[in-house]
């Protein structure tokens, strides 16, 4: 008797289970996602906004605030977000209460190429456009093609990294043998890279010259300072 009690106790917990199941389930499928929440990670210049991502969250002509959690492909959502060029990578979640999250990371330019078509290279080294939101305050290349980004890029990512160099360099310029001059914020004389090869050694030389010529106050006396020779720096008095 013991026995059957316990057994009937057990499959009256089943069913129990069963049913709350199937109403949450039932309850689930049939709430609406009732709002939209957009966040932006990291602090970041505002290249891409809430209106753009809002755009990218239509479905067949609809909001998803009018869209079924049943029939919301989060992993759809997330591949459209990520394919607009201003988004590194989303994250989207649903909560609970029905809220629609999408986490935002945008892309990072690290430089401004004036081409007949003006483009960002962002910080792995990729091309994007300009954003009609925001200007980003970074070197301005002249004299490069897309199909010289990834010949520039080694020195751009070294100008981004290098606190000194991002507080001075203001511009980029290429000649027609793909050497590489610097233009400085403050100062008038050229920075000559030459081509983009031993950057540690042309920058930490480049350093130690312009701390002596700043203690000697001989700075704006250079047109041209040159780096592209091994060990050295070559000044032209202009």
């Amino acid at each position: 008797m013991k026995n059957i009690m316990t057994y009937l106790k057990f499959s009256g917990l089943i069913v129990l289970i069963v049913v709350l199941f199937a109403f949450t389930s039932k309850r689930n499928k049939e709430r609406q996602i009732n709002e939209v929440l957009i966040e932006f990670v990291e602090e970041q210049d505002p290249y891409v906004n809430e209106a753009m991502v809002n755009k990218l969250l239509i479905q067949n002509q609809e909001r998803v605030t009018n869209v079924g959690k049943e029939i919301l492909v989060l992993n759809t959502v997330e591949q459209e977000l990520d394919s607009h060029k201003m988004i590194e990578h989303s994250d989207v979640y649903l909560t609970v209460n029905g809220e629609l999250r999408a986490l935002i990371k945008q892309r990072t330019p690290i430089a401004r190429v004036n081409a007949v078509t003006p483009f960002y290279v962002d910080i792995t080294g990729s091309t994007m456009p300009l954003s009609s939101s925001h200007s980003a305050h970074v070197p301005l290349v002249h004299n490069v093609s897309e199909r010289e980004v990834t010949e520039v890029f080694p020195l751009l990512k070294k100008i981004q990294k290098d606190k000194f160099l991002k507080k001075h360099v203001v511009g980029v310029y290429r000649n027609n043998k793909g050497h590489y001059e610097l233009e400085l914020r403050v100062y008038s004389f050229k920075v000559v890279i030459g081509e983009v090869e031993d950057l540690g050694s042309k920058v930490k030389n480049f350093k130690a010259f312009y701390q002596k010529a700043l203690r000697d106050k001989s700075l704006d006396k250079y047109k041209k300072v040159s780096l592209q020779f091994s060990n050295q720096v070559v000044c032209t008095i202009k």
